[in-house]
């Protein structure tokens, strides 16, 4: 694929780099600015960038424009592919810029030369009647173009300030051939049926009430699966001599000042006041970590503290930005906080990177790290810096860990490792996270007494598994498809009567069941028996017991096992066979069989 580059020049470029996608998908944000001016002249263009998986373009119309329309402007793109159209990039001058979108009557164009500093070069690209103000990458013609679809119409705040005029936003997508295209189309469909928040409803795990915007409510089956993972989470860091910890979820201002939260994450926190004192809210349960370490003198042999906590913070997000359990207001975030030598930076890095790819490959995901660095609002001294950045890479380094660095995206009081998880549909998600930070420590002033006697500053670990806990599980329902390992269903095994004549019998074999440690309900419905399995079906329940009067009798049950597709009929099983069955299902778990069971 040719890539035409801002400076004009041309390189060829294969479809997996970056910047061929987004040459790509950034032409055909502008076919479709050029199919929307051709259709709707008086039409206004805003911004058209390539995005992950697609483009946009911002539009504002001088009517009502509706999701019908898409399809005549599908048409028109197509055309303009199959015109060939070259693109050829040139600069102009300011004046000569500000002159020719005024002409055109693109304001927004004008806005955007107007911000620009004097000495900026401004940038064109030209595709037949179309121009646009654009700084690339683009491909050379628009017939390489060869697959798009226009997905949806949103609205969009112009420059993302609600003050601003609300713009008519089109999504799409592109490819270079049709495969990719429908292979595209049937993730998205597959993700609209894996959606968390409908899936997360039909199973009665939470729920989400206009009188509590970005605050979720759990019920029964969404508690019995969180508390399965923290008791998966206590497990294993347990194992690893962690100890657990809980701190108060409002905390004074000075202490935000201390720990830097109030001038630099000021705007996400919930204040309040108290006896004419300033207290937030905790958005991080950091702060708290390091008051609970300054209680007590340390020693260097008492290093490394594992201190892990399961804390409840807020951040305020705003309305527009929730979405179901991935993007909420409060939520309990697995943090642990590693108190230690210098000396000790690889060793405990490397241990919580073997944590986490433990944790992740236990639910079946892949995952790849990235490195992220000082951003511009920072606190501390370059040499805190270089040493904190050169520890993490070097356990990454020592480990044979492929990483990609992140410039710029770290934590404000230090670099980080963050973990991406990558889910069935091949979606990413970050979750896991461990900052290094040398800057709190000295900010509240923690100590310990090396062997020579003299007090020293430890070094600090930040870091989280499963991340924010509602966010991991809305991950884990689009990753199963609400089809979750026995070993994390709430309901493991349903049981069915044929009729309220043998509810008795239903309710003998839940109890023995229960006995050993599984989690069953009876449905003593008087509904058919047809549309009882059907029902436990939609449920995702991995076993279904049928039970009736032979079953009665003979003390057994007609057992059925959820497959990937319809239920698997394993046939008559007796009392023991039953638990044989049950024991397999576990085999792939044992690590967790002590604490489960």
């Amino acid at each position: 694929m040719k890539v035409l580059l801002q400076n004009g020049t041309v390189q060829e470029c294969a479809w997996d780099d970056d910047i061929a996608r987004e040459a790509f998908r950034h032409t055909t944000s502008h076919i479709l600015a050029q199919a929307v001016k051709r259709l709707y002249p008086t039409a206004k263009c805003a911004i058209g960038p390539a995005i992950k998986d697609g483009f946009y373009y911002d539009f504002e119309f001088d009517f009502d424009f509706t999701d019908d329309k898409l399809a005549d402007i599908e048409k028109e793109m197509k055309k303009i592919v199959k015109e060939n159209l070259k693109l050829t990039y040139f600069t102009m001058e300011r004046d000569e810029a500000l002159k020719v979108m005024s002409e055109k009557g693109e304001s927004y164009k004008v806005e955007l030369i107007n911000d620009l500093p004097e000495d900026t070069v401004l940038s064109f690209f030209q595709q037949g009647d179309y121009l646009e103000l654009c700084a690339g990458p683009h491909v050379t013609y628009t017939s390489a173009i060869k697959a798009f679809k226009l997905l949806k119409v949103a609205g969009a705040y112009w420059r993302g300030d609600e003050k601003n005029k609300m713009l008519t936003r089109i999504y799409g997508t592109s490819f270079p051939n049709s495969d990719l295209l429908e292979l595209y189309l049937f993730q998205i469909e597959e993700a609209k049926k894996r959606d968390h928040r409908r899936l997360g409803k039909e199973l009665g795990l939470f729920a989400l009430l206009d009188e509590g915007p970005g605050f979720p409510f759990f019920l029964p089956k969404g508690m019995i699966l969180k508390n399965l993972l923290l008791d998966y989470w206590r497990h294993i860091h347990t194992r690893d001599g962690y100890v657990e910890i809980q701190t108060p979820i409002m905390l004074d201002r000075k202490l935000w000042e201390t720990s830097g939260h109030w001038d630099h994450y000021r705007e996400n926190m919930y204040t309040t006041v108290i006896d004419d004192e300033d207290f937030a809210i905790k958005p991080m349960n950091c702060p708290g970590g390091m008051l609970v370490y300054k209680m007590e003198p340390h020693s260097y042999r008492d290093l490394p503290i594992r201190m892990g906590e399961i804390g409840l913070v807020h951040r305020h997000e705003k309305s527009g930005q929730l979405h179901g359990l991935m993007r909420v207001r409060s939520f309990n975030q697995d943090d642990a906080h590693i108190f230690m030598t210098p000396e000790q930076i690889p060793y405990e890095i490397k241990g919580v990177v073997k944590l986490i790819d433990e944790v992740y490959s236990k639910f079946g995901f892949k995952y790849h790290v990235e490195l992220s660095t000082r951003p511009e609002d920072s606190m501390g001294s370059d040499e805190d810096w270089e040493m904190a950045t050169s520890g993490l890479r070097n356990a990454l380094d020592e480990l044979n860990l492929p990483y990609v660095v992140n410039e710029g995206d770290g934590a404000f009081y230090g670099p980080k490792i963050d973990f991406h998880l990558e889910d069935s549909l091949g979606r990413t998600w970050q979750c896991g996270t461990i900052q290094l930070d040398f800057q709190l420590p000295q900010r509240f002033e923690a100590e310990y007494i090396g062997q020579d006697g003299l007090p020293h500053r430890p070094i600090m670990i930040h870091r989280v598994c499963f991340g924010s806990i509602e966010r991991f599980i809305g991950i884990l329902i689009e990753h199963f498809a609400g089809k979750f390992p026995f070993w994390l269903s709430p309901v493991q095994i349903k049981i069915l009567p044929i009729s309220e004549k043998y509810s008795s019998y239903a309710d003998y074999c839940k109890r023995s069941l229960e006995y050993n440690g599984y989690r069953c309900e009876v449905d003593n419905r008087a509904e058919k028996i047809g549309y009882k399995i059907r029902q436990a079906r939609n449920e995702r329940v991995p076993y279904i017991f049928v039970v009736g009067e032979k079953e009665e009798e003979t003390r057994t049950a007609s057992v059925r096992r959820r497959g990937e597709t319809e239920n698997e009929d394993l046939g008559i099983m007796n009392y023991e066979q039953v638990l044989a069955q049950l024991a397999k299902e576990e085999k792939a778990y044992d690590a967790e069989k002590d604490f489960i069971r």
